[in-house]
């Protein structure tokens, strides 16, 4: 991978063949883990502005119409918070000279809070190319990692690395997008009167790289060549950086009337409930089943499961462009017209093979093809197979094999032992996409952001029913494995000793399961729900998962922390399999201004619905613990959450809720997955939501037809 410094340039030809649609990824860090930023794109003219306000992508705008931009979201890995971009370069207009990728932070928040800011790029084929890390940052809310420029038919990646104070807003605004918050029309109204007497004023931070006044124009970068640290090689000469637009705005002529202003990109981020409509039913009596598109009550054996599953998907994914755009964006897929197939039969050697399905898309007469193989019901995935579907698509020309199962892929880790060809000139990725994830994908659609056709918006509802019913094969991760049994014994009887295989494999399990939470979570929220990686950069995650195990064996404690996003804090899921309990906690902290015993009182009255038994512990300044009880022994009595010691500090409130843990290793309702699932449940509904500052579900202002 190509390791860049600030103000480096490098061509992506040189580094692949396949960067007609690539992927950039921003990632951080952050102490407490919750650190968190949002990513945007401007596209930019060869003026150095925007063409208009649609060539500004952000969360209230992630998605360009002819797919050239997609902002993929948030993932979690070993080294924090990544949130990807998917670009098909193809499908950019000729007129987009400059492609910027910038993140911001909500408030008062620093990038200089972040750890560990990066940049990576990876081609179609889902390899990393190149890698740019930020140095130096000062307390600033915007920041351009980095930009695309075109230099003929090629296209180049620049490291920038440069902040802004005046945060998305401001940062939008000076590339000429014209922002509808009152405070930046406020600030827009000063400069443009500053600048009649001064000449114009720029928001770049101090120290962070301010570009030169060019009078609009971007002076022509220095193409030299890059090379790694440590080569032979002449380093790439810093380019003249690029100047900064100067804002749009400032009075009428005199004598002309003030055009009416057309709606503007709004960066205050919308939450919206769908409102929820309820239908008298027709039946005569209760137990008359809806007619469903997708029936499942038919299905008997597996293969038949696989079957109807691969049928089902592919078919919406091909009907509804805007589901099926977001299932392969981030697999490299180009935007353009869908068809799957089914039933397909290629030859290999003396026998042919028959993956589950193909998925293909044509875009400006080229073609992206992936075979499909699927799995359901918990059966696993045979690397044999995908072996030779691998083979196959280098032989034919195709671009990727993409697997589904109910198994979760882990951080790091290739989910099956699957030999690449190096020598082969084409190169097939591998992807697998969890029917957690599927189900993830179609919630947050049909459910939060809105579909504007209302067939397609039925398609989607027939989808989510088929995919959540049991008969279905799709439930996602519902087996801890062989090793659950064996480890939890051996730890009630205090014989598993450190270094045990069986513990990792547990390990694991609980990592899936957690990803798995999180994926039901946010869709059921319409929120961004993340495991939070607490590991610095560069840890090995074998070592990381091995000292898990290790601490599994001397703690007898599995334990995980998620974070949700805009949510009051971070929420902690425990497992205890000595005392066989499930811990779902949540720390506030104490306010900033104000009394002990007004913010006691105001605690347990936003708690009015949360169940007695929740527990509440008040944390103090120092080593020793603060006072605690539950909510049914404090709400008489909150001044009992006061510590007794004069002077002692009060940092804030953790609150618990405890659960029994279920006793088998799959998803029955006895199991021990089904017990974290509702533990997750509960403790989210009854505590989290009543908490200051918990999030609401979130939605575009677009609609669903019919989402009802």
């Amino acid at each position: 991978m190509h390791t860049m410094v600030k103000g480096a340039n490098v061509s992506l030809a040189a580094l692949s063949e396949h960067t007609g649609s690539v992927i950039v990824s921003l990632g951080w860090t952050s102490q407490g883990g919750d650190g968190d930023a949002d990513v945007c794109v401007l596209l930019v003219d060869a003026d150095g502005k925007v063409r208009g306000d649609d060539d500004f992508y952000f969360y209230n705008n992630p998605v360009a119409p002819d797919g050239s931009v997609h902002l993929l979201g948030k993932t979690a890995g070993t080294e924090g918070s990544e949130d990807r971009i998917g670009f098909d370069l193809t499908a950019l207009p000729a007129a987009v000279d400059r492609i910027v990728v910038a993140a911001s932070r909500d408030g008062a928040a620093g990038f200089d809070e972040l750890d560990d800011l990066r940049v990576t790029l990876s081609d179609a084929a889902g390899d990393r190319l190149l890698r740019f890390a930020p140095e130096g940052t000062e307390a600033v809310s915007a920041l351009v990692f980095g930009e695309l420029y075109r230099r003929g038919t090629d296209w180049k990646f620049r490291a920038v690395g440069q902040g802004y104070a005046s945060g998305l807003a401001g940062l939008a605004t000076d590339f000429g997008v014209d922002i509808e918050d009152d405070a930046v029309d406020a600030v827009d109204a000063v400069d443009a009167a500053s600048a009649d007497e001064d000449g114009g004023t720029g928001t770049a931070a101090a120290g962070e790289g301010n570009l030169p006044d060019t009078g609009g124009a971007e002076p022509a970068p220095v193409d030299a060549p890059v090379t790694s640290p440590g080569s032979e090689q002449p380093s790439a000469a810093v380019p003249a950086a690029p100047s900064v637009p100067a804002p749009r705005g400032g009075p009428p002529p005199a004598g002309e009337e003030p055009a009416a202003r057309p709606r503007r990109p709004r960066t205050a981020k919308k939450k919206i409930t769908l409102p929820r409509i309820s239908r008298k039913s027709l039946a005569e009596n209760e137990s008359w089943k809806d007619a469903r598109l997708f029936p499942v009550s038919a299905l008997r054996s597996d293969r038949e499961r696989e079957n109807r599953a691969t049928s089902v998907l592919l078919s919406v994914m091909a009907q509804v462009p805007e589901f099926g755009r977001r299932l392969i964006a981030g697999f490299g897929a180009p935007a353009g017209r869908m068809e799957t197939f089914t039933e397909v039969s290629l030859p290999h050697g003396d026998t042919p093979r028959r993956p589950d399905g193909v998925i293909r898309v044509e875009r400006a007469g080229k073609l992206w093809t992936a075979l499909v193989e699927t799995k359901t019901n918990g059966n696993d995935l045979k690397a044999e197979q995908v072996q030779a579907y691998m083979d196959i698509a280098a032989r034919r020309g195709y671009e990727a094999v993409i697997t589904l199962s109910n198994d979760v892929a882990l951080e790091g880790t290739p989910l099956l032992d699957v030999r690449v060809d190096g020598r082969r000139k084409h190169k097939v990725a591998l992807w697998h996409l969890p029917w957690a994830e599927v189900t993830y994908q179609a919630q947050t659609l049909i459910r939060h952001e809105g579909v504007g056709n209302p067939a397609h918006a039925w398609l989607l509802q027939e989808l989510l029913h088929y995919l959540q019913h049991d008969n279905s094969g799709c439930h996602g991760f519902q087996n801890m494995g062989a090793s659950w049994v064996p480890v939890r014994n051996g730890i009630e009887d205090e014989t598993l000793s450190q270094g045990d295989p069986r513990a990792l494999e547990v390990v694991e399990s609980w990592e899936r399961l957690i990803r798995q939470v999180c994926l039901g979570l946010g869709g059921e929220l319409g929120l961004r729900v993340l495991p939070v990686q607490r590991a610095r950069r560069g840890g090995d995650h074998g070592v990381r998962r091995a000292r898990s195990a290790d601490q599994l064996c001397a703690e007898g404690r599995l334990h995980a922390d998620i974070k949700i996003e805009n949510g009051p804090g971070v929420l902690a899921i425990t497992a205890d399999l000595r005392t066989g309990k499930l811990r779902t906690s949540v720390e506030i902290p104490a306010p900033e201004q104000g009394y002990p015993l007004t913010w006691a009182k105001r605690l347990i009255r936003r708690l009015a619905e949360a169940p007695a038994d929740l527990h509440i512990e008040t944390l103090v300044e120092g080593e020793g613990g603060g006072p605690r009880g539950t909510l049914e022994r404090l709400r008489p009595e909150p001044a009992d959450l006061l510590p007794r010691a004069a002077g002692t500090r009060i940092t804030g409130f953790r609150l618990s809720l405890f659960k029994g843990m279920g006793s088998g290793r799959g998803n029955a309702e006895s199991g021990f997955i089904r017990s974290v699932d509702d533990a997750v449940h509960r403790f989210h509904t009854s505590v989290v939501l009543h908490l200051d500052g918990a999030p609401a579900r979130r939605s575009s202002p677009k609609e669903t037809p019919g989402a009802a």
